[in-house]
């Protein structure tokens, strides 16, 4: 029988998952995958949307702004999840994320939410992985 979406859910199944995890101040639920800052969070006026939200580990200058919003663009055209965007910091700099929202509010089973939160960390991973092709790292490579 389907479950309401709870923290303590993401927290158990991040615990049966083996991965290293914390929790902020606020009570949201985080971790890193692949140097990569994922949170899980549980929103919407009575828990019932799941959101895994991620952050891309590097930084861009505001020059490459109007680039990186035309490859979050072409991702989002492509590909269902997870929703790519890009935020702009205070400083100017540019960091590039994605959103993995979803509506559970009859909730959901063990494996169902297994299946979200994988489908979360897989997807964005997934669009991380071709960011990091489109600009690669200049300290990976040899001089």
């Amino acid at each position: 029988m389907p479950v309401p979406l709870s923290r303590d859910r993401i927290v158990a199944w991040l615990e049966r998952s083996g991965f290293a995890y914390f929790v902020d101040n606020d009570g949201d639920v985080g971790g890193l995958w692949h140097g990569r800052l994922f949170s899980f969070l549980v929103l919407g006026d009575h828990d019932e949307v799941l959101q895994v939200r991620a952050q891309w580990h590097r930084e861009a200058t505001i020059e490459r702004l109007e680039e990186l919003l035309e490859t979050c663009n072409a991702w989002n055209a492509d590909h269902i999840w997870p929703k790519a965007y890009t935020r702009v910091r205070d400083d100017g700099s540019v960091v590039v994320c994605a959103d993995t929202p979803v509506d559970i509010e009859p909730g959901a089973t063990d494996d169902q939410l297994d299946q979200l939160l994988q489908c979360g960390l897989t997807t964005a991973t997934l669009f991380f992985d071709s960011l990091d092709e489109e600009y690669p790292d200049p300290l990976r490579a040899a001089p």
